[in-house]
């Protein structure tokens, strides 16, 4: 087994899956709720649950829960009051979702697939409250170094790879215009480098370029916005490449799933990025440990449910969340229902874990 330059191996053996844990009473509270069924083209958000609301009161103003994306029919009785389709949640159930009083943040992963309008993003802040943020992932198209088959193997280099004028015409300039006060951290999220990864001078090359190109975030238009980037290649996270996001005031992604280090492992990376200057912490817990994506998919479906709590990561993320918290920044944690089988529920037992540690 190797090692990185902050000193832990690169690969883990997978965990084995815990079936059961005792679930903090607020979440034990949101699994038992029931609702009565509402059908329409409206999307109806669930009653207040007391408990959720006692904790919500209880967090930093700056602390931003979410999840990645929100249109999960398996919600019902959780965030959403009776049966809807995903293509309505998609659509209208945003509103609904910002209702849930520790859902302050959403993931809008689409992007990553193609190009989101401008009319789209104006939409979605149309829907929230001025308190609300989105963390925006860039298109495949600048984040992704080969052109992959339907089957998703990479079949040709992608000549867009890190190019800096379609990442700001395709992603920067329509989020922030139409987000504005409301957008958070945007994301680069890497695809697998595969070879280019075996050259970490060269790609740490083209990284710089890139970075140094962006367009500087305008703070009367869009305050709480970041750059951030995520790997998927954990011989790349190394000193060099955190000093050299520091360098351009870029945050780095941590990524709770395969291919990555625990995250217990990667808060030392994000340790040394806010050496001497804190900043926001940009986290996704995305998959279980010891899980693919696929497997984890048929595993957990319909997400309305804790399947296999995770109580390393999720121990992990709440330090890290209370170290940013502490040091006056805000910390954006979005969580996917591959993480533990409900991203909701995940979320409540992260927060009475983020509380309990604050002291409030």
């Amino acid at each position: 087994m190797t090692e990185d330059l902050f000193g832990d191996p690169v690969s883990e053996t997978a965990s084995g899956r815990i079936v059961s844990a005792a679930k903090p009473a607020a979440a034990a509270a949101l699994a038992a709720a029931t609702q009565p069924v509402r059908r329409g083209k409206t999307v109806q958000p669930v009653a207040a649950c007391p408990e959720l609301a006692a904790l919500a009161a209880r967090l930093p103003a700056h602390l931003y829960l979410g999840t990645s994306t929100w249109s999960y029919p398996g919600w019902k009785g959780l965030v959403y009051d009776g049966d809807y389709s995903d293509s309505l949640l998609s659509r209208k159930g945003l509103s609904a979702y910002a209702g849930h009083p520790l859902l302050r943040a959403a993931g809008v992963d689409r992007g990553f697939y193609a190009p989101i309008p401008l009319a789209d993003y104006l939409a979605y802040a149309a829907q929230v409250p001025d308190d609300f943020r989105f963390l925006v992932k860039a298109p495949a198209s600048v984040c992704d170094p080969w052109l992959r088959a339907s089957n998703g193997a990479g079949r040709l280099a992608n000549a867009a790879f890190l190019d800096v004028e379609i990442a700001a015409r395709d992603f920067i300039v329509p989020a922030t215009a139409g987000l504005g006060a409301k957008c958070g951290p945007l994301l680069f999220q890497l695809s697998p480098l595969r070879a280019m990864a075996a050259d970490a001078a060269g790609f740490l090359a083209r990284l710089d370029a890139f970075l140094s190109a962006l367009p500087t975030l305008d703070p009367a238009q869009t305050p709480n916005a970041c750059y951030a980037v995520e790997l998927r290649d954990p011989e790349l996270l190394t000193p060099r490449f955190i000093k050299l996001l520091r360098a351009h005031g870029v945050r780095f992604g941590c990524a709770a799933r395969d291919r990555m280090p625990p995250l217990a492992r990667q808060a030392a990376a994000q340790a040394l990025r806010d050496e001497g200057e804190p900043g926001p912490l940009v986290l996704r817990w995305l998959l279980h440990q010891g899980y693919g994506y696929d497997q984890a998919e048929a595993a957990f479906e319909p997400f309305d449910r804790l399947r296999a709590p995770d109580p390393q990561t999720l121990a992990a993320a709440a330090d890290l969340a209370v170290r940013t918290l502490q040091a006056g920044q805000p910390a954006y944690l979005i969580v996917s229902n591959n993480a533990e089988g409900c991203a909701p529920l995940t979320l409540a037992r992260l927060a009475e874990a983020i509380a309990q540690r604050l002291g409030v």
